[in-house]
């Protein structure tokens, strides 16, 4: 303010000599960044206090990544997808695996799955019901029946020991539920009150060289068309 007064009195003086005093006018580009500069300052005043300022460009890296596609639930026509499974093939014998591909090449498997070994119905129905129809279906050219869950080796082991199972049925364990994921038939029990986890949705299949000739999947846990007596009519 004493340089404007100042100015102002020079001015006057200037004036009233007769003389006329040309003062300097800031350039264009000082009152540019100026205006920029209050700009700028108002903007970060607004975000230090959590309010809008001036829009940020943004970065290519924040781009979202595009969308995975969805996976494909098994059908009829589908080959089964490959994974290793394990199994004991006596009750003091050695672990020992087996991958779906070995497990179908050239035969024809019918291959079970169950929610939870050691649950009612799987127990008391499901299971069961394939041991005692095995025969009949290796009468109608069944080379192999086999059960898989999402447990490990010895869950399935003492499962088969407290059933009696012999060798009518394989028991598998899918134990990191990798081929119920490749075929998407998960079933997240987890919000269940006995916490059962992520397991398999019970079904029937038929596999001639490993490729699905009849599928009984079922909703979930349910037991309604995926019995041995349903896959030997399918037959």
């Amino acid at each position: 303010m004493a340089t404007s007064a100042a100015l102002a009195a020079l001015s006057a003086t200037a004036t009233a000599a007769g003389k006329r005093l040309l003062l300097p006018r800031p350039s264009s580009a000082a009152s540019s960044l100026s205006f920029a500069s209050r700009r700028l300052g108002a903007a970060g005043s607004l975000r230090a206090r959590g309010l809008p300022g001036s829009p940020v460009r943004a970065a290519a890296s924040s781009a979202s990544a595009p969308p995975a596609a969805a996976a494909k639930t098994i059908a009829v026509g589908d080959r089964l997808p490959d994974a290793t499974l394990s199994y004991f093939d006596s009750p003091d014998g050695e672990l020992k695996t087996v991958t779906v591909r070995d497990l179908t090449a050239g035969k024809k498997v019918v291959l079970f799955a169950v929610p939870g070994a050691f649950t009612p119905t799987c127990s008391q129905k499901h299971l069961p019901g394939f041991v005692a129809r095995a025969g009949e279906l290796r009468a109608k050219g069944v080379d192999a029946v086999a059960c898989v869950s999402v447990h490990d080796a010895f869950v399935m082991r003492a499962w088969k020991e407290s059933l009696g199972v012999g060798d009518e049925v394989l028991l598998l364990s899918d134990g990191n539920g990798d081929l119920a994921r490749a075929m998407d038939v998960e079933l997240d029990l987890s919000d269940k009150p006995v916490g059962l986890g992520v397991r398999s949705r019970r079904y029937a299949l038929l596999a001639e060289d490993g490729v699905v000739k009849v599928l009984n999947l079922e909703e979930g846990g349910a037991f309604t068309n995926s019995s041995a007596e349903d896959m030997l009519k399918a037959l």
